[in-house]
């Protein structure tokens, strides 16, 4: 398989296991992998009345993935996040940005509002 392929389907998984990981908490996915010209928001999550937007980072281990998120990444993730709240609900609606790092084993932390 292909480096790209074996990334592709490596960043499938984690956004599985990061699925999971909310639904485990009651969550209920909206959207995965929902692309706008700004960029592409991994995971979109409904939890108790709130929209999470959540950026999906996996590494070998949980501690490199929690260090992956740079800030224009952070900065897209907003402008995406504008635009699903623009057509889905409004931009005064309750949301937060999350971090869900995912490790080779697929182990998922999930570290909660990650811009505030």
């Amino acid at each position: 398989m292909s480096r790209g392929r074996t990334a592709f389907h490596n960043g499938m998984a984690a956004e599985d296991a990061a699925a999971r990981a909310y639904e485990a908490r009651g969550g209920k996915v909206l959207a995965r992998r929902w692309k706008v010209p700004e960029g592409e928001i991994d995971l979109i999550v409904n939890l108790d009345g709130v929209t999470i937007f959540v950026e999906v980072k996996s590494r070998k281990t949980i501690a490199a993935a929690l260090e992956a998120l740079r800030p224009a990444q952070q900065a897209r993730l907003v402008a995406c996040a504008e635009q699903y709240l623009a057509k889905f609900s409004d931009l005064n609606a309750a949301c937060r940005f999350d971090l869900a790092a995912i490790d080779h084993t697929g182990c998922a932390e999930i570290v909660e509002n990650i811009l505030s």
